[in-house]
């Protein structure tokens, strides 16, 4: 499985973004997809994951009442819609597919087998 990310940019406090991932085999629709962002000098931290029904989410704390993560199974593409930014969002932000959702593992970047290469989100103050 080969990702693309796409979608990201500057935009100021408070503004939105959303990111795309696409996929380019149809094994996507049987995998679990996530986000992950990395800021310089730091580890790569869990930002959202779904399953691949689309029906079960997991979103980190720091992001959960402004980002959304959806996904289109049709398109082999995932979303993450990123409302009211903040200056702390800023980073490049990795989408990640895995064969299974597993709560219990999903924040954990070692279970993704598959990254794409990453977009830049910066929210200027």
């Amino acid at each position: 499985v080969q990702l693309q990310a796409s979608g990201g940019g500057l935009v100021q406090t408070g503004g939105s973004l959303t990111l795309s991932c696409a996929a380019s085999a149809r094994t996507f629709s049987s995998h679990a997809m996530g986000w992950f962002r990395q800021t310089p000098g730091k580890e790569r931290v869990f930002v959202a994951a779904i399953d691949w029904r689309g029906s079960t989410t997991d979103l980190a704390d720091s992001v959960k009442g402004r980002f959304t993560i959806s996904r289109d199974s049709a398109k082999r593409t995932e979303y993450l819609q990123m409302n009211r930014l903040k200056p702390e969002d800023t980073a490049v932000y990795y989408c990640a597919a895995r064969p299974s959702f597993d709560s219990n593992t999903n924040r954990d970047p070692v279970v993704y087998p598959y990254w794409g290469q990453g977009t830049l989100v910066t929210v200027s103050s």
